[in-house]
């Protein structure tokens, strides 16, 4: 999409601090962290969100997954982290491409927020 600030990313076209990426997935630091540690793990593929997943696209979203344990061990996470996606306007996306926060690096409580 030509508009999704996330593609840009992807596309290289906007920077941003990459802490990794292979050929389905793209890592990088959150521009407003809630956390010590906040970072994005986004899909290349473009899905709006996980209101839009299907058995076709899953794959994109399971792989953010498995990119997510890979950065949970190289960031040493192993006090705990959370994984956040928000799913449409009122959850509070403002970026109309699947993503997932990875919040660590203090005690996070309870609280979903």
């Amino acid at each position: 999409m030509s508009d999704c600030i996330f593609c840009k990313i992807i596309a290289g076209e906007l920077a941003s601090d990459k802490l990794y990426e292979d050929e389905g997935a793209v890592a990088f630091r959150d521009i407003h962290p809630q956390a010590p540690v906040h970072f994005l793990v986004v899909p290349k593929r473009h899905i709006a969100s996980v209101a839009e997943i299907t058995p076709e696209n899953s794959g994109a979203a399971a792989h953010c997954f498995e990119v997510i344990a890979k950065l949970a061990v190289q960031e040493k996470l192993s006090g705990g982290f959370r994984v956040i996606s928000n799913c449409g306007e009122n959850a509070g996306q403002t970026v109309p491409h699947i993503h997932f926060h990875v919040l660590a690096g203090k005690t996070l409580g309870a609280a979903m927020v």
